[in-house]
């Protein structure tokens, strides 16, 4: 039900990745925490083990995930939530309860995205009962997670998520849309900080306005194989051909239109 990365892969995952200042210092403070144990518990204060992510998609929220794995080198559990979720009366909360045995038995940072499809508001209307004993199950799941593992959570639509279960994380992080400091921040990591390519990230950063992390690493990285295809240094000319190719406003328009 679930992939699992190691410390080393979940390094090379995270090797371009950007958080925001108040994002920042809320992980640095988190993991520091974490090589504290003994102190904390000599002053009676619990560890922080359960962190929520709420944003957009393609915001920074799963390599964030990766980012946490990596620094505690532990492995990366990845749930799957469609071999979670089943038809069958009582299956879902049997398989909840599933991934949360492991990671109590095995330690690593276990990741489920989406995850307000598990955690709606009980009164939500659709299969009410069914979804109550999903909810009920993950509370007392969340209630019981010990030891060394960290559980981190992801949705893109925090207000759906019942107030019992967002009670139980002591560790929130908000996400948007990066900024123009953001963006020129990331665009870095892909085209250098040689005075030229500085340029080039400036107007870049200006053309990709409204764009997720997401959307500007595969933008950037479409402009880069054009560049290699006519061997040649990559340029603005490269840039805005990827970007009418890949046209991202589109698909948040499209996004919308199915929601």
């Amino acid at each position: 039900m679930a992939t699992v990365y190691t410390p080393k892969e979940c390094g090379r995952k995270v090797r371009r990745i950007i958080l925001n200042g108040v994002n920042r210092a809320i992980v640095d403070e988190f993991i520091t925490i974490q090589g504290m144990k003994e102190r904390f518990e000599a002053e009676d204060v619990p560890m922080p083990s359960k962190m929520v992510m709420f944003g957009p998609p393609g915001t920074g929220k799963t390599l964030t995930a990766f980012y946490i794995a990596h620094r505690l080198e532990l492995p990366l559990v990845l749930v799957r939530l469609d071999t979670i979720i089943h038809s069958h009366l009582g299956e879902t909360g049997s398989n909840v309860r599933k991934v949360f045995d492991y990671a109590n038995a095995a330690p690593c940072v276990l990741f489920l995205d989406e995850f307000d499809v598990l955690g709606r508001m009980r009164d939500s209307g659709d299969e009410v009962k069914e979804m109550a004993r999903v909810v009920n199950t993950l509370l007392q799941c969340l209630d019981e997670f010990h030891g060394e593992s960290i559980f981190v959570a992801a949705t893109n639509l925090e207000e759906e998520l019942d107030p019992a279960v967002w009670r139980r994380f002591d560790t929130k992080m908000t996400y948007s849309l990066p900024t123009e400091e953001d963006r020129l921040q990331y665009i870095g990591l892909f085209v250098g900080s040689e005075p030229e390519a500085q340029e080039l990230s400036r107007r870049m950063a200006e053309l990709l306005a409204g764009c997720s992390l997401a959307d500007i690493e595969q933008i950037v990285l479409k402009a880069k194989r054009k560049a290699i295809i006519e061997d040649a240094p990559l340029d603005y000319r490269h840039i805005t051909g990827a970007y009418a190719e890949y046209n991202p406003h589109r698909k948040a328009v499209a996004s919308e239109v199915h929601r």
